[in-house]
């Protein structure tokens, strides 16, 4: 993270540890952001985990309860608890995002227990967005097609999704991590201001395929 931001010119980035699962480092690390800004314009949510073992195909109906429940927790609660916290300091307004992906909405094989923690993920973006536009806060959700990261090759069969991807999307490849962020960047800035509660794709149009 911090090689990341100073490659953008940053020299010295605040950073702080936080286990987002943890409701006192939660508390803690947006008191210190109160502190050291006194307000913010933005969240972004790019938090996800689930047990690997369980990310296969023919591995969902048999998924333990405790591998469930910790996906749903870190994957989709955490925004709602980080934007609960985060929006007294949008004493300006602001908008929040979070990132998702398709296996919320359609059966991917291997996604699994992933899909229905995305799938609360963008249901909380709507109801935040909902409860949260009276304070000029806008609240979206960046669905992604697949991007080759240390992450998603825990997901079973993920390079034959990015393969199926080249085959199927109109423009016939895959996306690239710096379009996620200039779509983020959007959503986040003024350009966006009517927009609010909407799951954002970014697949190079796989999504809107019947076949």
């Amino acid at each position: 993270t911090r090689k990341a931001i100073e490659s953008l010119g940053i020299a010295d980035p605040w950073l702080s540890a936080m286990d987002a699962g943890s409701d006192a480092d939660l508390d803690g690390v947006f008191a210190k952001v109160g502190a050291e800004f006194g307000s913010i314009d933005f969240l972004v949510h790019c938090i996800a985990y689930a047990d690997k073992d369980w990310l296969k195909p023919e591995k969902f109906a048999g998924t333990p309860r405790s591998v469930f429940t910790t996906a749903c927790d870190l994957s989709a609660y955490t925004y709602i608890a980080m934007a609960n916290r985060a929006a007294p300091l949008m004493t300006n307004g602001g908008a929040m995002i979070a990132l998702s992906y398709l296996g919320a909405e359609r059966a991917v094989p291997g996604y699994n227990v992933m899909g229905v923690a995305k799938a609360a993920l963008e249901a909380s973006t709507r109801y935040l967005a909902m409860e949260l536009g009276a304070k000029n806060i806008r609240v979206n959700a960046v669905s992604a097609g697949p991007v080759r990261t240390m992450s998603a090759m825990a997901v079973g069969g993920f390079s034959e999704i990015l393969d199926w991807v080249v085959k199927k999307a109109p423009l016939k490849r895959n996306i690239t991590a710096q379009e996620v962020g200039d779509t983020s960047a959007f959503l986040l800035s003024p350009l966006s201001s009517g927009i609010t509660g909407q799951v954002v794709y970014v697949d190079s149009g796989y999504s809107i395929m019947g076949l």
